[in-house]
């Protein structure tokens, strides 16, 4: 069983940064991990993914070019670089891990199995 808890969440202008982290309570080396985000009234939408091993990552469109997704396997910890930040992407941002060794770059929610419980972002225009 692995524990996700996000951080770095806040309020910031629009086109200011902000970092997000997560940290794993456990080894996550073997893990796909991913960012997923929540805006009021929407549904949960994918954010950005990296691979357990290679460092291959994806983003969606709507973050390309701002948002850089990282992680420390020695630290257990990912984390969500965010730049030029737009008030749309005000939203609880959530980490995820799928269950270890996939194959493929993991992008559904459905398809991670550990969730942290999310931490909010706040852009203003």
């Amino acid at each position: 069983q692995v524990q996700l808890v996000e951080s770095g969440g806040g309020y910031v202008q629009a086109g200011g940064s902000l970092r997000l982290s997560c940290a794993a309570s456990g080894p996550t080396y073997s893990m796909g991990m991913g960012w997923f985000r929540q805006a009021p009234g929407k549904e949960r939408e994918f954010v950005a993914a990296i691979a357990w091993r290679g460092g291959s990552t994806y983003y969606a469109d709507s973050v390309k070019g701002r948002f850089t997704i990282s992680r420390d396997n020695a630290k257990n910890t990912m984390v969500l670089q965010m730049s030029s930040l737009k008030p749309e992407d005000t939203a609880i941002y959530y980490c995820a891990a799928d269950r270890g060794y996939n194959p493929t770059l993991v992008l559904s929610a459905s398809d991670y199995h550990y969730w942290g419980r999310g931490t909010q972002v706040t852009v203003s225009s």
